[in-house]
């Protein structure tokens, strides 16, 4: 009998700290409806994810695999950069 794997769980989200090394925190929303009131709510989740070349930056838009524990709280891979973030860089001879 043979057994089928299951396919991987993604997640899509915006880095919200790059501070670790080869870690980046990643925001993930997602809508949900109230039990009671009936109204949708945005709801989002940290994720820790192992970004091995140390790319990612704050504000990039990343898909996020599943993948083995790696640390006590690192359970996600990076898997791609969807879009870099846009960054405000001074003029030349321009104080900031």
């Amino acid at each position: 009998m043979e057994r089928q794997r299951s396919r991987v769980k993604t997640r899509e989200g915006v880095v919200v700290s790059s501070a670790m090394d080869k870690t980046v925190v990643v925001a993930v929303k997602r809508t949900v409806q109230h039990p009671r009131y009936h109204k949708y709510l945005t709801v989002s989740t940290k994720y820790l994810a192992h970004d091995e070349r140390n790319e990612c930056s704050v504000g990039d838009r990343v898909v996020i695999a599943e993948t083995r524990p790696l640390s006590k709280r690192k359970r996600w891979r990076l898997r791609s950069i969807v879009e870099r973030a846009v960054r405000d860089l001074p003029e030349v001879g321009e104080v900031g």
